[in-house]
């Protein structure tokens, strides 16, 4: 009976509540790709493109996503550094900059310990990393770089009155596929924490695939257009970054619950619906992000969540905003000192073909937060 007993608590799916934390996941680790791949770490097929890397942060099923897709681990590459860029710039006039490890060679702690909170930035790291995937890959299959995909060709013929399909489609549905096989597969358990990432990682996916775009070209006699053939286009990166932006604004605080929600049977297919954490608010939809804890307030310097304080950091003296004085500084005062800064003035252009500038110094008052 004690085996009986034990076969069906390992089988029976519940929500772990409490800490939050994603208990034996791999999750973020992929993001070490970037810096582990080096020469000795790959393999290349005949054409010389990087099919797998031997020694990485991946599991068994990202290695062997990427193996079925030669070219797609440049992209993985490529999107990490997206991911990172877009965030900080996002977040550049905020307490919270998100800070990364400059030498994070196991690719967990890249974002650093903020990861281990259910907080709002954590959703916004997933969402941004996972829509990074996405865009990065379906951009590669367009140029050629992975050798199983190319342009989405599915658009073609009569489009509208005037125009038809024609040209390089962007494959997002291609780029959105491989990024949920490929992001999705580093997350394990079945607690709170598991189900808010996965739902960040789609909430942004769906980000890149919502906001495709058509762009056309004019064919005629002397620009006359008549006829356009058009073909859909990916949104620029820092679109999908500002977009996220607004959904982190308006986040949505899921309630530390299994109340029959996330449950399922093991005969059907689970439907993730999340309580929102105050009654009087809606159920989130598949679009917005999801967070189950509070943020740190991020002033002071407290590396166990994350936080690198806001002490040093400039600050806008005539801002009532978040990066105004008052707010980015939480209130203890801030330095103002004027500084010289030399820069190039008065440029001309010299037939041909030079650019002749003149040098000026200037003076600036510079807002430091004590």
């Amino acid at each position: 009976m004690k085996f009986c007993y034990l076969i069906i608590i390992c089988l029976y799916p519940t929500l772990s509540l409490g800490t939050g934390k994603a208990q034996g996941t791999t999750t973020g680790k992929w993001w070490g790709v970037a810096s582990s791949q080096q020469k000795s770490n790959l393999v290349v097929n005949r054409a010389g493109v990087p099919v797998v890397v031997d020694q990485t942060p991946l599991n068994k099923k990202q290695r062997k996503l990427i193996r079925l897709h030669p070219g797609s681990l440049s992209a993985i590459t490529n999107s990490v550094g997206m991911s990172k860029t877009e965030c900080k710039w996002q977040f550049k006039e905020r307490r919270w900059n998100c800070p990364t490890n400059k030498n994070d060679r196991g690719g967990r702690n890249l974002f650093g310990n903020i990861l281990e909170s259910g907080c709002r930035e954590t959703a916004f790291i997933y969402a941004i990393t996972a829509s990074a995937v996405a865009h990065s890959v379906a951009r590669s299959c367009s140029e050629g770089s992975i050798e199983t995909c190319n342009c989405d060709y599915e658009k073609r013929g009569k489009g509208g009155k005037g125009w038809e399909w024609g040209g390089c489609s962007d494959n997002a549905d291609f780029g959105s596929n491989f990024s949920r096989k490929f992001v999705d597969a580093g997350e394990k358990g079945r607690d709170l924490r598991y189900y808010m990432n996965k739902h960040n990682n789609a909430a942004g996916r769906r980000i890149v695939t919502d906001n495709m775009r058509r762009e056309c070209k004019c064919h005629g006699m002397s620009g006359s257009c008549q006829v356009k053939t058009c073909w859909m286009r990916l949104p620029t990166f820092r679109e999908v970054g500002d977009i996220l932006k607004e959904r982190f604004d308006g986040a949505s605080q899921i309630a530390q619950t299994n109340n029959g929600h996330n449950r399922g049977t093991r005969r059907k297919k689970r439907i993730k619906h999340f309580e929102s954490a105050d009654p009087q608010h809606k159920h989130p939809t598949a679009s917005d992000l999801v967070y189950f804890e509070e943020s740190p307030d991020f002033c002071e310097l407290n590396k166990k969540v994350g936080s690198l304080g806001t002490r040093g950091r400039q600050c806008n003296n005539t801002s009532i905003g978040i990066d105004g004085c008052d707010l980015l500084c939480c209130e203890r005062g801030y330095r103002s000192e004027i500084e010289q800064v030399t820069e190039r003035c008065s440029c001309t252009f010299h037939w041909c073909c030079q650019v002749k500038c003149e040098t000026c110094v200037t003076q600036r008052t510079v807002h430091t937060c004590l």
